[in-house]
């Protein structure tokens, strides 16, 4: 959690919306929140005011999992707040299933298929949630995964078994995927019904996260890479085991830093916050020490990551929570590796570690 939090304005302070209900945080602008059954137990979704091609309505920014609770929740927003108008487009930030799960379900109108509309998405992310889909890519489970995290330390074999059986954790999240899309890039410009939103590409949290700054009014949509109160997970992932992350992602915080000191953040956990400046600092403040205390211990002993976890992640973590966290120290550790600063071996028991050059 973020000790720094008093820094930041939340301008709305505890308020928050209703389960199935909206809070209009600018004009035309809905924030909904949503329930999650993970320790991070909420997202931040929203909807605006929208006209495409002279038909009134309202674009979606990203959906939730796929889940019962969810799916009420948006067929009471579909039928109560909606003022009888369609979802026009639905627009994802990035392919993990909280943002991406529901998306296919949304795009065609809900239970009651009242719309049938398009996803509008990165290529990256939807090449990639379309790889996850199908049951690979993904460090939350499966063989691969297991395989991955062994190489780098996690030697426990219930531990290892529960990650082989979580095979469907991704496609049980996300069971469907549009067979057609719009891609967004970077630098795109998205007319939402009377504003212009820039998209804003973002990496290492995932594979081309798509942001949207509409500068007229000072508003940003973050998705997950500003939020204010937990760090961003960057992860290194299976798929693409050398893989620098933490470098991307670093790179990219750059792109926030420009825009003006009240800027509204709509970030997709906590609360609606100024001071994007402040809490860029604060991220890039967390990862020098988080790489100080890497460094630190790689010069007493050649580490793997699973010997790393334990120093960044100072509490008890079931599986799910193990997987951001070993992923997320193997970043830490990849960006050293690949900075020159620390080399890497493999033991003979199979297992990478690394330390100083």
């Amino acid at each position: 959690m973020n000790a720094l939090e008093h820094q930041l304005d939340y301008v709305f302070a505890d308020a928050l919306p209703e389960s199935g209900g909206v809070k209009e945080v600018a004009p035309g602008v809905f924030w909904l929140r949503m329930p999650l059954p993970f320790a991070l137990d909420h997202i931040n979704l929203w909807l605006l005011r929208d006209e495409i091609d002279g038909v009134k309505g309202w674009t979606v920014i990203d959906c939730g999992i796929s889940n019962d609770t969810i799916r009420a929740n948006w067929e009471r927003v579909f039928d109560t707040v909606l003022d009888g108008l369609p979802v026009l487009r639905v627009i994802v930030t990035h392919c993990h299933p909280d943002h991406l799960g529901l998306a296919d379900w949304i795009c065609n109108g809900g239970d009651k298929k009242r719309w049938n509309v398009r996803l509008w998405i990165s290529l990256g992310e939807y090449a990639m949630g379309r790889v996850m889909a199908a049951g690979d890519g993904s460090n939350a489970g499966g063989e691969r995964a297991a395989a991955h995290f062994a190489a780098h330390g996690l030697t426990d074999e219930a531990s290892l078994d529960a990650l082989r059986k979580r095979d469907s954790y991704y496609p049980t999240l996300v069971p469907s995927m549009p067979a057609e899309y719009r891609r967004i890039r970077n630098g795109d410009v998205i007319r939402i019904g009377t504003r212009n939103w820039e998209v804003v590409s973002g990496y290492g949290h995932s594979p081309e996260h798509s942001a949207l700054f509409c500068a007229a009014d000072t508003l940003l949509i973050s998705g997950d890479m500003v939020l204010p109160r937990i760090s961003t997970n960057v992860s290194v992932f299976a798929v693409e085991p050398e893989g620098n992350p933490l470098a991307l992602y670093l790179e990219s915080l750059g792109r926030y830093e420009t825009m003006p000191a009240d800027t509204l953040a709509l970030p997709s956990h906590g609360k609606p916050f100024r001071g994007v400046q402040t809490r860029i600092g604060q991220l890039r403040e967390h990862h020098r020490a988080r790489l100080a205390e890497v460094r630190e211990a790689c010069a007493l002993k050649p580490c793997s990551a699973a010997d790393i976890v334990p120093i960044m992640f100072k509490r008890k973590l079931d599986i799910h929570q193990m997987t951001f966290a070993l992923g997320e120290a193997l970043a830490h550790l990849n960006l050293l590796w690949l900075d020159g600063t620390l080399r890497r071996e493999t033991g003979d028991d199979g297992v990478i570690r690394f330390s100083p050059v």
